[in-house]
């Protein structure tokens, strides 16, 4: 289930490139440019952190889910994609976490 609902916002995202900012939230971010888009990531981690130290799961939930939602948004943004991110941690998978940041360090 979790990589379908990530394709298929990935294509829907796709799709919102080619639409009317006045009629789509997502075409609108993409108007306003990497930037704009960037201030809704901070933003939002910031509402995850929050949430986080709420302990209200529902909230912690939520508030992640428009985190990871607006960091698609940005991949996308960059020609990136949801699965530009699983290949890569699928990469690091089975790697130690101090290995593979002094192999990023080197």
């Amino acid at each position: 289930m979790m990589k379908d609902v990530l394709k298929e916002l990935t294509r829907v995202l796709e799709e919102r490139k080619a639409s009317d900012p006045d009629q789509s939230y997502v075409a609108s971010l993409y108007a306003r440019g990497m930037d704009k888009i960037l201030e809704k990531v901070d933003e939002e981690a910031a509402e995850v952190i929050d949430a986080a130290k709420g302990g209200i799961n529902k909230e912690i939930i939520h508030e992640t889910a428009d985190l990871w939602f607006h960091t698609l948004v940005m991949l996308a943004h960059a020609g990136l994609s949801a699965e530009d991110i699983l290949q890569e941690l699928d990469r690091r998978f089975g790697i130690s976490g101090h290995e593979e940041k002094a192999a990023r360090n080197k």
